[in-house]
């Protein structure tokens, strides 16, 4: 029986070019940019559009507000315009059947 192998966890990774950022320190930097990107959008939309589903009509205050989603009309997820006009709000019931709709459609259809 080989002997068994134990877990020793690598040193970070470091960018090339010396600048002495490890590879998790820059995605953790990516990551926290785009999450700040998705809620600044997401703030302007409920701003613009209010706390309504723009399809089932529900109404959302403070406490459930998390519960509202941001769909993007045209599926560009980088076509944020200020004026909010590739947004609308969707619950999240009604966001996963707006984005649910064609592949039920391709299995009714047998495509």
């Amino acid at each position: 029986m080989p002997p068994s192998r134990s877990f020793k966890p690598r040193k970070p990774l470091k960018k090339p070019g010396g600048t002495g950022k490890s590879v998790e320190e820059i995605i953790r930097e990516l990551k926290a940019a785009g999450q700040n990107a998705n809620s600044s959008y997401r703030q302007l939309s409920l701003q613009i559009h209010g706390l309504i589903c723009a399809k089932c009509g529900r109404e959302f205050d403070e406490k459930n507000k998390s519960q509202l989603t941001v769909h993007h009309k045209d599926g560009n997820h980088d076509n944020n315009p200020p004026d909010g006009s590739n947004w609308e709000n969707l619950c999240a019931y009604c966001h996963d059947d707006e984005h649910t709709r064609g592949l039920l459609g391709d299995y009714i259809s047998g495509k």
